[in-house]
């Protein structure tokens, strides 16, 4: 199957609009809906009779993990699927002037984004130690999210009894994130594809063993992308604000953002130890630009970096020590 959405027919277009429950269903060119059960039975036979005469062109909205039925039965039967981001379909939505938010609206819109949308990227199932490191790497990115609210919450604790219930929270949370992190390290040692990759995204600087595992669970994409791609589709490209003669500031958006929080980190590790980086920031600082911007600027380098090294399979160059 095709990757890119361009290369496959789209005259067959069927749209889900994703609930727990049930599933609206939108097809085109005859512009019908109807709604099913959200269960494999119901989705197996529906796309078993859309495929009798052509092949359609799948697509549902990313809706919490409730879309992984139409997901698989579409892999299953072979037919091509887009799973699309919420944000964009909503941005479509405006586009086409559709304010109201119904499920009958959300199914004929997404239809609609799918026949109007170039070079859309295929979902591809993810190998079951992704989906085992992904899980890992979210529940302990969960706990220490958990962490820093609860050490937060430490700054005024006010009765000793609360103070004593916060410290020994943070502890256990610490602990279980401990271990998590002990499973994450073992299950990439024990993966050839991941303990690959991982010495290849370690080869940049600043990039740690942490770092490098929560972009093999959350970007697996990460290798088959262009420039552009890899700073999109972590919400690092710079979107222009501009408007006729005013020239507002470039921002950042969208993305996959549970990655961002390790570029972070690795931006703060490479500005320290690599004099590349180091140049490049003071050049910004001297242009007038945020501490913050040279930052975000860095990161972007890194998940373009990053991208590049597994793409070409070659460890990223050191700077010669002085």
């Amino acid at each position: 199957m095709s990757s890119i959405s361009s290369e496959v027919d789209r005259t067959n277009i069927i749209a889900f609009e994703v609930s727990k429950a049930s599933l609206t269903v939108h097809s085109l060119p005859d512009d019908r809906q109807m709604t099913i059960p959200n269960s494999a039975a119901a989705v197996k036979r529906l796309l078993k009779a859309a495929s009798k005469d052509r092949l359609p062109f799948i697509v549902c909205e990313a809706s919490g993990g409730y879309e992984r039925i139409v997901l698989e039965c579409c892999v299953e039967q072979g037919l091509p699927v887009r799973r699309a981001h919420g944000t964009r379909t909503r941005n479509f939505a405006k586009y086409l002037g559709l304010s109201a938010k119904t499920d009958s609206v959300d199914a004929r819109m997404l239809a609609l984004f799918a026949a109007k949308s170039d070079d859309l990227r295929l979902w591809q199932p993810p190998s079951k130690e992704t989906v085992e490191l992904r899980g890992l790497r979210r529940r302990r990115d969960d706990l220490a999210q958990m962490i820093r609210t609860e050490q937060n919450r430490l700054e005024h604790p006010q009765i000793k009894a609360v103070e004593r219930s916060l410290k020994r929270h943070v502890r256990a949370m610490t602990k279980e994130m401990n271990e998590l992190d002990t499973q994450i390290a073992k299950l990439v040692a024990a993966t050839p594809e991941f303990r690959r990759k991982s010495d290849l995204l370690t080869s940049v600087i600043g990039v740690g063993p942490k770092t490098a595992a929560a972009c093999l669970a959350y970007v697996p994409e990460l290798g088959s992308l262009t420039k552009g791609e890899a700073a999109a589709i972590v919400g690092l490209a710079p979107h222009a604000q501009d408007s006729g003669a005013m020239k507002g500031h470039c921002r950042i958006s969208g993305g996959r953002r549970e990655v961002r929080a390790s570029l972070y980190m690795a931006a703060l590790s490479t500005l320290r130890y690599d004099p590349a980086m180091q140049s490049f920031a003071r050049r910004l600082r001297e242009r007038g630009k945020p501490a913050k911007v040279a930052i975000t600027a860095i990161m972007r380098k890194l998940i373009v970096i990053m991208n590049a090294v597994l793409k070409t399979g070659e460890p990223a160059r050191r700077p010669l020590p002085a």
